[in-house]
């Protein structure tokens, strides 16, 4: 399902920084949390910030203490701020919205990517 819109990705030299948005659809309700997945070449996706409709937040740990996940008030928009960027965070970013229908089953949307080169 793509009915998120992701923008902010391009190549940055290393240590360089890079700021993520993605835009949830009016189409999509009650979101419970968004979050981003960035995917290697030839890698699964890997989890690297989620935020919860409350602000509780969770980062892998190879990001921790460089990225900084963060949404609109209303809660439709989730950003990343990626600083200290390494070589090894070159990938195509996806962002993700989790939410609950109306008949309480689980639903997930997902972005197109973005990519985020990092040149050494």
């Amino acid at each position: 399902q793509v009915q998120l819109v992701e923008s902010g990705g391009g190549l940055v030299q290393a240590g360089g920084s890079l700021r993520l948005s993605c835009a949830a659809s009016r189409s999509i309700r009650s979101i419970n949390a968004m979050g981003w997945y960035r995917q290697a070449p030839g890698k699964q996706r890997d989890l690297v910030a989620t935020i919860t409709s409350r602000g509780s937040t969770n980062y892998a740990d190879s990001v921790k203490g460089r990225f900084t996940i963060s949404t609109n008030s209303a809660k439709n928009t989730v950003f990343l701020q990626m600083n200290s960027l390494k070589p090894e965070d070159t990938a195509v970013y996806y962002c993700n919205a989790d939410t609950i229908t109306s008949g309480g089953s689980l639903l997930a949307y997902w972005g197109q990517g973005t990519q985020v080169t990092v040149s050494s």
